[in-house]
């Protein structure tokens, strides 16, 4: 789920950005120093977004700390042109930048000093890439010699080598094309055994269009498939059950739809739905009501937790009203999506989880030390905070100004 191109920083927040933000990685001595490297410290990549209303600029931000007390700087950041996005193997020392601007990816590796050092570019252009959006998890890295893009707009993957920088194949899938909508990719795929499992969703224009499906890609050898049912749609959630089995769900903005949308028929209604990874089908006696399993409350997505559990989202409305003019892009970005817990495998209720507070309805997930936090985006898209998770405490982790779709422990 993604904030509403209309929330942008103003120009005075993007004027006095800078003077918003201390350093977090020490002063110009600390910085001159090499570490020993039996003892270096854990280091964490932040790709931070600013935005006027003609133009984007990204900035890869490094810090060795974690305090929400300490915000980041922008003052040495690697600047990007564009919406960039970082991905990579987490603890690798390198990250892979990307941005709207093109169609290239840039390796950095991480010097002794906590700099990024540019070690080599791949184009996209020979696949016809010409910009590169959406999410960091639309790159699915398997080895440090073999990662995917999966490229909405060209209805392909390309295999490419993070190593090398090369490109190295693509596979052509053109069912993840559906006439008149626009394809979105989940902002948290699976992994199962040797698959990558990629849900979709479409729209038309602003309406969710009622049609689920899901890219499997064999990463063995590279083979790949889009499945798809028309129960529902917007079904880019998923997580892995104590049963083995894929659980689908409707993401927020989907539910937010249907929400506004009082009584239409035309709005597809968010489901839960049950897929076999083992044989790339759906289970078509299962499909759930999302609002039935939370007391009837606008829900949706559907983020891993421990042990096959997942959470879902539902609306608080005590923190948010929806009007007769609501629409569902604010709704789904206001800070009152509230954290359900659910077991799908065991077929109960969710039940509501009182100590993590009610946030954006983001469906971003990252590690850290071992840790799982989300993101959220406050102050009409012109802040991202990182929360604890694993713990169930929501407390604050890290934040800094602009928006981030994006995060990276690179060492």
């Amino acid at each position: 789920m993604k904030p509403s191109p209309f929330l942008r920083p103003s120009a005075r927040l993007l004027l006095t950005l800078s003077l918003a933000f201390t350093a977090a990685c020490g002063d110009d001595d600390d910085d001159n120093k090499t570490p020993d490297a039996g003892t270096q410290t854990s280091l964490y990549a932040f790709v931070a977004q600013v935005s006027t209303d003609t133009a984007s600029t990204s900035y890869v931000v490094l810090t060795d700390k974690l305090d929400p007390s300490t915000p980041l700087s922008l003052t040495n950041a690697t600047e990007i042109n564009g919406r960039a996005l970082g991905s990579g193997i987490p603890k690798s020392g390198a990250i892979f930048v990307s941005s709207s601007a093109g169609g290239t990816v840039t390796r950095y590796n991480v010097t002794a000093n906590n700099t990024l050092e540019k070690a080599g570019e791949v184009s996209f252009a020979g696949k016809a890439v010409t910009t590169i959006g959406e999410y960091q998890n639309q790159f699915q890295f398997v080895s440090e010699t073999k990662a995917y893009y999966f490229d909405g707009r060209g209805s392909q993957v390309i295999v490419w080598n993070p190593k090398d920088m090369t490109v190295t194949n693509s596979i052509s899938l053109p069912d993840m094309t559906l006439a008149g909508s626009t394809t979105t990719f989940a902002s948290n795929p699976l992994r199962v055994g040797t698959k990558v499992l990629m849900p979709l969703g479409w729209r038309a224009g602003a309406a969710v269009t009622k049609q689920a499906g899901i890219i499997v890609v064999d990463t063995s050898d590279d083979s790949a498939v889009v499945v798809r049912d028309d129960r529902c749609g917007y079904v880019r959630d998923g997580i892995v059950g104590s049963d083995g089995q894929v659980y689908l769900a409707t993401e927020a903005y989907g539910a937010a739809e249907k929400r506004v949308s009082g009584s239409n028929p035309s709005v597809p209604t968010p489901c839960l739905l049950k897929f076999d990874p083992a044989t790339n089908t759906y289970d078509k006696t299962f499909f759930k009501e999302l609002s039935a399993l939370t007391n009837n409350g606008a829900t949706g997505s559907l983020l891993a937790g421990p042990n096959g559990t997942g959470y879902l989202r539902v609306l608080d409305e005590t923190a948010y009203a929806v009007q007769p003019d609501t629409v569902a892009r604010a709704l789904a970005s206001a800070v009152a999506w509230r954290w359900w817990k659910l077991d799908p495998a065991a077929g109960t209720q969710a039940t509501r989880v009182d100590t993590l507070p009610a946030s954006t309805g983001s469906s971003f997930l990252y590690e850290v030390d071992g840790r799982t936090v989300f993101s959220e985006f406050t102050n009409s898209g012109s802040t991202t905070n990182y929360r604890e998770l694993t713990d169930l405490s929501g407390k604050l982790v890290a934040t800094h100004q602009g928006l981030s779709f994006s995060f990276l422990q690179v060492r």
